[in-house]
């Protein structure tokens, strides 16, 4: 909350992440209930409203520790645990923080969609950041305003931000404006990777399945190595929670496409075994 130097600042709140991850990893494994620790919620709040620091360090300053991350600090990791700490844990500091995300989040709407310089950069990670975690609250209008930007954002930045959101929710909207970006960007080989990717990292129950029909979309060749890190890469790589599963689906469709690949391009099939290790 108050170390002058930013590096230092960000670090620290990265180390107390953690413990209070793994500390209600621990609580989740043991049927224990779940209890929150408000020193990061205060350390935050003192964040954001400081206007003398940098925007797109507050934004850094929102990200958690990411699952990968966390599963390295463990003996034995624990996949669904950490997933599920990690989400409980950004609801509890969206619905402790929700004044000031909002306010932050209208502060940083800017009037200018086109500039790329630092500041506006800076600006449109923050805004987006706050989104991220005002749309987890149980509120429609957060989902609509994700909605209404991936829709109406006149720069790739704050759509993409907005499509990222709304994977994650079981909504109307994440299939509308998921082919709606589709049927307009279809053409443009490197905007539809991101696509791909999007979908195949999203943590809702019905994702392995969605990313076994994408296998099948006219958008998605196996035999261009750019798609099949899009879409089976982000998979296992960017989505432990779903390839990490304990039914081993996962596991088994990564291994399905190793042996298919492996037949035309061994090298991109040898890639493919990464997260595997």
């Amino acid at each position: 909350g108050h170390d002058e130097d930013e590096f230092n600042r960000w670090d620290a709140g990265q180390q107390l992440a953690v413990r209070i991850l793994l500390r209600l990893v621990d609580d989740l494994r043991e049927g224990r209930p779940l209890q929150a620790d408000n020193r990061l919620t205060d350390a935050l709040r003192d964040t954001l409203e400081n206007p003398r620091l940098d925007r797109a360090f507050k934004a850094q300053c929102l990200i958690l520790p990411d699952e990968n991350y966390l599963a390295d600090q463990m003996e034995v990791a624990d996949p669904s645990a950490i997933h599920h700490a990690r989400q409980w844990l950004r609801e509890h500091l969206a619905a402790d923080l929700r004044k000031t995300l909002l306010n932050t989040w209208q502060d940083n709407l800017e009037a200018d969609p086109h500039q790329v310089d630092a500041a506006t950069v800076g600006r449109r990670s923050l805004k987006n950041a706050c989104l991220s975690y005002l749309s987890l609250l149980d509120d429609e209008i957060f989902i609509e305003l994700c909605a209404n930007q991936a829709q109406l954002a006149h720069n790739m930045t704050d759509v993409l931000a907005a499509l990222g959101i709304l994977t994650h929710r079981d909504c109307p909207q994440r299939e509308e404006q998921m082919a709606a970006f589709y049927r307009k960007w279809k053409s443009e080989p490197l905007v539809i990777d991101k696509w791909l990717s999007l979908q195949a990292q999203s943590s809702l129950p019905q994702t392995p399945q969605i990313v076994e029909n994408l296998l099948r979309h006219e958008a998605f060749n196996i035999k261009n190595p750019n798609r099949v890190r899009a879409l089976i890469g982000a998979f296992c790589q960017g989505n432990p929670y779903h390839f990490h599963a304990q039914d081993g689906r996962g596991y088994a469709f990564l291994a399905d496409r190793i042996l298919e690949i492996d037949s035309f391009n061994p090298q991109v099939a040898a890639k493919l075994t990464t997260p595997l290790g």
